[in-house]
């Protein structure tokens, strides 16, 4: 099984717990086709570069997948469908970044220095 790391953007527009209801979809998605959610991370709404569909901010959401090939061609298939998902990524890695990812990390850097 190949490793892969699968990131979309949401719509800014979106609540929380709809980004969560993309975030469960797309593990269904991997699930059903033989393959492994190993994490999902939320990095919240930020902003975007340039605007993407009229959106200035959208909401970041990554997924490491243990999986074949197969299921990486359904997850993009059934995401290029989803209106609410802007923009998608999906990269095979050799191995999965153990603790949090680098976003995430990030974001515990600006805490602490705001708390300072």
């Amino acid at each position: 099984m190949a490793l892969y790391e699968h990131v979309f953007l949401a719509r800014q527009d979106l609540a929380q717990a709809q980004v969560d209801a993309l975030a469960e979809t797309a593990t269904k998605i991997i699930e059903d086709n033989e393959g492994k959610v190993v994490k999902t991370e939320t990095w919240g709404l930020r902003s975007l570069a340039y605007k993407i569909a009229k959106n200035r901010k959208a909401h970041y959401v990554m997924l490491e997948i243990d999986g074949p090939g197969s299921v990486v061609a359904e997850l993009e298939r059934q995401t290029a469908i989803n209106e609410d998902v802007i923009r998608y990524m999906t990269i095979r890695v050799d191995e999965h970044e153990q603790g949090p990812s680098v976003m995430m990390r990030k974001s515990d850097r600006r805490r602490g220095r705001d708390n300072d």
